[in-house]
């Protein structure tokens, strides 16, 4: 029998890493699921809500209003079959599409002529230097850029939307919607103006029982040529019009840390209660304190006063975010935004909000982001006698599935300086129960 001679100490050691190593590559050497190989395809996670100027009516009985916000874009969900402009890979659950593969392609086709109708309405956007996933030219779009954009498509007969701008013929949607609930197959495509220069085209389609979405992702090339820059296919779980016009869907594979739901604002909002909802109500949170979910007026607005409410006043009144210094806010700071965006005295804050006389300031609450927040519009308003404005809030909930979740009377004074003060609220609760604020 020959016999076996172990290696030295030294020696033993690296065999036994060796095989360690071996063995570890072995085990990883599966192909993930999904890798992308070119630009990550991006789907729209929460296509924002769309609103322009329009009519300046004080009533929006019929028409909804819409959230203020910035388009999300995130990697496709689970169960997604996503290519890219270098070829395909698709997920083991692979989602079987509704359209045929000439059917995706005619849908490209048209996304890229509909960008290239655009170019000229881009070539003379300055780009800013932003490191973007390699990218380092990142388009940066005013409003007007956008409305620009999305009038341009709208004369090709597509529907279009950007943040804070009135879709454009937004019918074509509610004739969609109509289809379907009648059970008869349909499509329609939404062209979204991304504020950073790009554009997608969201096909949503039903057929024989099925909802889908199909999103195309484009770019700009070199030289100022539309890319495609991803696409992907999404079963829809559910879809719902509402009264206002919230077109709100659900993705069968929700994308983690994403929302709940997705939505669109179809029908337009009035350009008044636009501008109103911008100037006293989207810089407000109903989930941060109590300002907007508090039955409160000069005589009770103690009640309101905690420590999260300053620094989104802060930002109203000044523009800008806050800057504190290691967590407190100097008392003049702190009183002055304080007291001139609420019926409060200094001395009321000073006996409500923690101050500090030993530094003379007050402790500064970070606010944190919190998943699937309501958000308020102004539907209707009235300008009164003495100067000030009664604003009506709707509450719009869209990852709950409800536009008018809550309803506030919101009374503010305008100043002659552009500045405002918020003088009372009250809160009614409509189709959901009214957030409880720490």
């Amino acid at each position: 029998m020959k016999k076996i001679e172990w290696p030295e100490k030294t020696k033993g050691l690296l065999l036994l890493l060796l095989l360690l190593f071996v063995t570890a590559a072995f085990l990883l050497k599966e192909e993930p699921a999904y890798t992308l190989t070119t630009e990550e395809a991006r789907e729209p996670e929460a296509l924002g809500a769309f609103d322009a100027e329009a009519d300046e009516t004080g009533s929006e009985a019929a028409e909804g209003s819409e959230a203020s916000g910035t388009e999300v874009w995130g990697t496709a969900p689970s169960g997604t079959k996503e290519e890219t402009a270098g070829g395909s890979k698709v997920s083991p659950q692979e989602t079987i599409s509704l359209l045929t593969e000439d059917e995706q392609k005619q849908l490209q086709k048209e996304a890229l002529e509909a960008a290239e109708y655009c170019r000229e309405l881009y070539k003379d956007i300055r780009a800013t230097e932003m490191e973007s996933e390699g990218e380092n030219n990142t388009f940066l779009l005013t409003r007007e850029q956008q409305t620009a954009i999305t009038a341009r498509l709208g004369e090709l007969g597509l529907v279009s939307a950007a943040d804070n701008i009135n879709m454009v013929n937004y019918e074509k949607v509610e004739e969609f919607y109509a289809a379907y609930q009648e059970g008869k197959d349909a499509l329609i495509t939404i062209f979204y103006v991304d504020p950073e220069g790009g554009m997608s085209a969201l096909t949503f389609v039903y057929r024989k029982g099925g909802l889908q979405t199909h999103f195309t992702a484009i770019g700009w090339d070199e030289g100022g040529t539309p890319g495609i820059r991803g696409s992907g296919t999404n079963n829809l779980k559910e879809m719902k019009l509402t009264g206002k016009g919230y077109l709100i869907y659900t993705n069968e594979e929700v994308v983690a840390h994403g929302n709940l739901r997705e939505y669109f604002r179809v029908k337009p909002l009035s350009g008044e209660c636009r501008k109103l909802t911008e100037t006293y109500v989207s810089g407000l949170s109903y989930v941060d304190y109590k300002l907007l979910v508090t039955d409160w007026n000069s005589s009770n607005v103690e009640e309101i006063l905690t420590p999260g409410l300053f620094e989104d006043l802060y930002r109203i009144y000044y523009g800008e975010n806050v800057k504190p210094e290691k967590d407190r806010i100097p008392a003049d700071i702190y009183e002055e935004v304080m007291t001139a965006c609420l019926p409060v005295t200094p001395e009321q804050l000073r006996q409500h909000c923690g101050y500090e006389e030993s530094s003379r300031s007050y402790p500064y609450e970070r606010l944190l982001p919190r998943q699937y927040p309501p958000f308020g519009e102004v539907v209707d308003y009235t300008r009164n006698a003495d100067g000030t404005i009664t604003l009506i809030v709707d509450g719009v909930w869209p990852d709950y599935n409800s536009d008018c979740a809550f309803t506030n009377r919101l009374l503010v004074q305008p100043q002659k300086d552009g500045s405002f003060r918020y003088l009372s609220n009250s809160i009614e609760e409509k189709e959901l129960e009214i957030p409880v604020s720490d």
